[in-house]
């Protein structure tokens, strides 16, 4: 299998940080599907787009 030219997961997990994950593993515990899967390039440009702050939520809600 090549990843690059896979179809791709933009993942989430609890904390709201992002990542990729490829459509023929299994998404990990503790991290969700945000969307339908696309190639690695469309999928970090929409990370790009939705993960603006990279600090994890828990650290956000202290702070406030």
């Amino acid at each position: 299998m090549n990843p690059f030219q896979d179809l791709f997961h933009v993942v989430v997990n609890d904390e709201e940080q992002y990542s990729i994950w490829p459509t023929y593993h299994e998404v990990p515990l503790g991290w969700r599907t945000s969307g339908a899967p696309a190639s690695r390039e469309k999928c970090l440009l929409r990370i790009e787009d939705e993960w603006t702050d990279m600090t994890p939520r828990s650290v956000r809600a202290a702070r406030s």
